[in-house]
């Protein structure tokens, strides 16, 4: 890698990649691309360390054992937490949202310690399963359009007092809680339930990481009318749903 490349890393393909959001790493990859910026992409498997020289990390879900053993392994590598302090971007989506907070609920059903960059705790859900797809506005603070995003999940995410809720769901479950949040985000770590996968039905979240990699406030404009098209079609979806 290059200093003046920008540098993606997809945290454990091979745990945390089940319900297609390594999409995410391919969306981020894109659209840099197409602004003629250089692109380093690297994919980490569990076995080996992660770089602490990334711009951009992106975490996807995974099962419950994965889950625990992603944990455990992001624990005793101890890389992700320099990568931050150095200024690195964390964008996460599920499983791997709840790892970023204090603890969640393991496969074994005990309290797993997280990695404690998002001020959130995890538990298991009582109720029926969160499936389906959500809508919701995005922070004011983050100025992005309506946020879409398909969920499945069992946890329950409550926020601390240093995690600002990502969005506020029109439709769907969001973090569980019954408060209509939906994700967690603190000034350099995202967390979010949504899959679809997500950047790809919302390209600006995907520009907005791109933005704080490059420390800028606008980027070249890129051609959108594929992600337009799956965003204004799942959008009428939920809408119809709501009906």
């Amino acid at each position: 890698m290059s200093d003046n490349q920008l540098r993606v890393v997809w945290i454990y393909p091979d745990l945390l990649s089940t319900y297609g959001d390594q999409g995410n790493v391919l969306v981020v990859e894109r659209r840099a691309r197409q602004r003629g910026l250089d692109v380093a992409r690297l994919d980490v498997r569990s076995d080996q360390p992660i770089p602490t020289s990334g711009d951009i990390y992106l975490i996807g879900g995974g099962e419950d054992r994965p889950q625990r053993l992603a944990a455990e392994r992001l624990r005793r590598d101890g890389h992700l937490y320099r990568a931050v302090e150095n200024g690195a971007i964390v964008f996460s989506v599920c499983a791997g949202y709840q790892i970023l907070g204090h603890e969640f609920v393991n496969d074994l059903g005990q309290r797993e310690p997280g990695l404690g960059l998002l001020d959130v705790v995890s538990v298991r859900g009582e109720g029926d399963r969160c499936v389906g797809d959500v809508l919701g506005d995005v922070d004011p603070r983050l100025g992005l359009p309506p946020l879409t995003g398909f969920e499945n999940h069992q946890g329950v995410t409550h926020l601390g007092p240093t995690a600002r809720p990502l969005a506020q769901v029109r439709f769907g479950n969001g973090n569980g809680t019954g408060d209509g949040t939906e994700g967690a985000y603190n000034d350099t770590v995202f967390g979010t339930y949504m899959h679809g996968p997500v950047l790809a039905r919302n390209p600006q979240i995907a520009d907005l990481l791109l933005k704080l990699a490059l420390d800028v406030n606008a980027l070249p404009p890129t051609d959108d009318r594929w992600y337009e098209a799956l965003r204004n079609e799942r959008i009428a979806a939920a809408q119809t749903q709501t009906a």
